[in-house]
């Protein structure tokens, strides 16, 4: 097979504010380990699949930062968007530069800022699913086995009965995609045992793509033609203005959802996407009291806090459950359970004109 891996690099990281800014967003950020994560991203790509193969989409501003952290990469690999537009033109202008190359490539995408255990065990899925995706006319995801009713992920209903085999891994019937639930539905998902998380990851065969786009979302398909032309004729000009005007809208909702053919495959390979601050308490080292940290610190009567500050001394006496994240020009202080807010933060100081912080 020919597979092709596509890097998803174009994301913001608000969540992650202050560390990760416009500039430096979550992706290009040691937070997991002493890599980035997009360099942890290739890195476990490049066991299975040559430098020359794997590929990343992002801005131009981002793909500056990207070249100097995946220097094995082959320039013309860097994808360049002129503008964010969500994962759909994304995918598009990415399936469509490997379609050129060749329509039989299996193309398998990923985000560039995910959090992966069991790397051999991912590799063998990978493998696995691309079978999946070049034997049949199948749109391939995976749904991550949920561990406790999440509110911030979307989900993937699915059928557990007779799922069709490839290189000994089941791939189930995707029904339905769901948006994020309210608790009690996440809990219903639970209890019924057939609602995965939604990974982000797809993999599908170049051609199959723009057929299955043709068939169930024709003004998705219709910039592809527009995209494919423009490749055709190195037009980069004309490839930015069809991004002023392309819907900036997700893979799932303009094609994942509507597609018939969507097989998931199961991702029991310790997936995390890193979301949210509070996602790095599972992650980072913890002291008996649960507390994780970066930098030095004392720590008196306080449980299951998180901290970053690695340039200078943190104290905490009796407190617990709160994040406390500083960088040279800000403070992050909040309860754990309200992380997921720090995106308003963002939103706030932008409102309120303060560009220096974002």
């Amino acid at each position: 097979m020919d597979i092709r891996a596509v890097i998803m690099a174009g994301g913001t990281g608000t969540r992650f504010w202050p560390l990760s800014r416009k500039k430096k967003p979550k992706q290009f950020l040691p937070i997991v380990s002493d890599k980035t994560m997009i360099e942890e991203t290739a890195h476990r790509l490049l066991a299975k699949i040559p430098s020359n193969n794997i590929y990343t989409i992002a801005t131009f501003e981002q793909t500056q930062v990207i070249r100097d952290l995946l220097p094995d990469l082959p320039e013309e690999n860097l994808l360049v968007e002129s503008q964010g537009r969500n994962t759909a033109p994304a995918l598009t202008l990415a399936t469509a530069w490997i379609y050129l190359q060749n329509p039989k490539a299996v193309m398998a995408a990923f985000p560039a800022d995910h959090m992966i255990k069991d790397a051999p065990l991912f590799l063998k899925k990978l493998e696995a699913g691309a079978t999946a995706a070049a034997k049949g006319e199948n749109l391939i995801t995976f749904g991550i086995p949920p561990s406790y009713p999440e509110t911030g992920y979307g989900y993937i209903q699915f059928s557990p009965e007779n799922p069709l085999n490839f290189q000994d891994e089941p791939f189930f019937q995707v029904q339905e995609f769901k948006e994020k639930p309210e608790y009690e539905q996440a809990k219903n998902f639970l209890e019924e045992g057939n609602y995965f998380w939604n990974s982000g990851m797809f993999i599908w065969q170049a051609d199959i793509f723009a057929q299955k786009l043709e068939k169930h979302a024709p003004l998705m398909f219709t910039y592809w033609q527009k995209i494919l032309d423009a490749l055709k004729n190195k037009d980069d000009a004309k490839i930015a203005s069809i991004y002023e005007e392309i819907p900036s809208i997700s893979i799932d909702y303009a094609l994942m959802e509507k597609a018939e053919g969507v097989l998931m495959g199961k991702g029991t390979f310790g997936w995390s996407d890193v979301g949210a601050w509070s996602s790095l308490a599972d992650i980072w080292p913890k002291d008996k009291e649960g507390n994780a940290q970066r930098g030095e610190s004392i720590i008196i009567d306080s449980q299951n806090c998180l901290l970053y500050n690695p340039h200078k001394l943190t104290a905490l006496i009796g407190v617990k459950d709160i994040i406390v994240v500083d960088t040279e020009d800000a403070l992050l202080i909040t309860q754990k359970s309200l992380d997921q807010k720090v995106k308003q933060i963002v939103e706030k100081i932008k409102q309120e004109g303060k560009v220096e912080y974002l």
